[in-house]
């Protein structure tokens, strides 16, 4: 026997939409997708208040963003998705335009849903669309221009793009004094683009035109004490390597002794251990380290007595960046030192 019921493949709570009402169905989610963020385009653009449920219930934000906009929201229309997901890679990409992407993509399908209407064939309306891509590349090449042989203006023309992009920012009213510390801050870079290079450090305290942009990198750290303060010629080691020494590192273990003799024999085989590991570092011949975890008061004590400045608990983004800046390599292992890459820079200044 042959049984006729169905079988049925997709989940119990699993809706199946078909053929115009599948269509309608993604025209909609997409051009209210759209809606809802039109009304923040623009220098004129309104805020939105956004006020969040469930576990972080009663926080409010307030924003003119089009990516922290959709991504705040709950969705489940699967054409409303590829548009947040747009605007998420428009802002990861550039970092501007994600309402003009996602305005511009829902138009265009309103456009499309008349078109759907007059019977024109969807492969037909992604042809032409594909043309008007050409077309309008085509033109951009043609009103472009390239400025970066004038630097006066070549910077002009990136202070009126930082000028564009912050008129619709909460920044507005701040627009020059920002646009110019963005501008200098990426011509720092010498063409590199590699913007993971800027550090931003934020405050508590004073107003936004406190802002500045300074001549060099900020580490928000300080030094050993009794350790040089400022270091000329700056010969940076950067390390990731613990420095301690009062804990035993294998998990669960555990050390018996039958009098205090024996601790004080573990204490100072632990400082001989400790002091070799700092004479390694020593035979780098710098004059600066630095370290992502803690330095304690023995090591402080041996680096304070070479003369080298040592920085402990340097955060992790700060030690990459700073590396990237400095030209050196983080290390784990001193037993090498003609193969570790130091650091450089002019001045290492600590200040208060």
């Amino acid at each position: 026997m042959v049984s006729l019921n169905p079988v049925r493949v997709l989940k119990h709570e699993a809706e199946e939409e078909k053929g115009e009402i599948a269509r309608l169905s993604s025209f909609i989610g997409a051009i209210a997708i759209g809606d809802l963020v039109k009304s923040t385009l623009g220098p004129k653009g309104m805020d939105k208040i956004l006020v969040s449920y469930g576990r972080y219930a009663g926080s409010v934000e307030v924003t003119n963003d089009g990516a922290t906009i959709l991504k705040s929201i709950g969705v489940d229309n699967p054409a409303a998705k590829i548009l947040v997901d747009m605007s998420k890679v428009q802002d990861d990409e550039v970092g501007d335009g994600t309402t003009s992407v996602t305005v511009l993509a829902s138009e265009l399908l309103r456009e499309a849903e008349r078109m759907i209407d007059q019977k024109i064939h969807p492969q037909t309306i992604i042809g032409g669309w594909r043309k008007a891509v050409e077309v309008a590349r085509s033109a951009l090449l043609q009103a472009s221009r390239d400025n970066s042989s004038n630097l006066e203006i070549f910077r002009e023309d990136l202070m009126n793009i930082a000028r564009t992009t912050l008129s619709s920012k909460i920044l507005s009213q701040h627009k020059e004094h920002f646009s110019k510390l963005a501008v200098d801050a990426v011509l720092r870079l010498k063409g590199s683009g590699d913007l993971a290079a800027i550090h931003l450090i934020k405050k508590t305290g004073g107003t936004l035109e406190d802002s500045f942009l300074d001549e060099g990198f900020l580490l928000d750290k300080k030094p050993g004490v009794h350790q040089p303060k400022l270091v000329e010629n700056a010969k940076i080691l950067i390390a990731n390597t613990p420095m301690d020494t009062d804990k035993i590192k294998v998990f669960g273990s555990h050390i018996k002794v039958d009098s205090m003799a024996k601790i004080a024999e573990l204490e100072v085989a632990e400082k001989e251990k400790m002091k070799d590991k700092v004479n390694k570092i020593l035979k780098h011949n710098c004059n600066v380290f630095i370290n992502r975890q803690l330095i304690y008061n023995y090591p402080e004590q041996l680096f304070a007595d070479a003369g080298i400045m040592a920085i402990e608990h340097a955060d992790f983004e700060g030690i990459e960046r700073l590396a990237l800046v400095t030209g050196g390599e983080i290390v784990s292992t001193f037993d090498n030192p003609e193969m570790v890459k130091l650091g450089t820079c002019t001045y290492f200044d600590y200040q208060l």
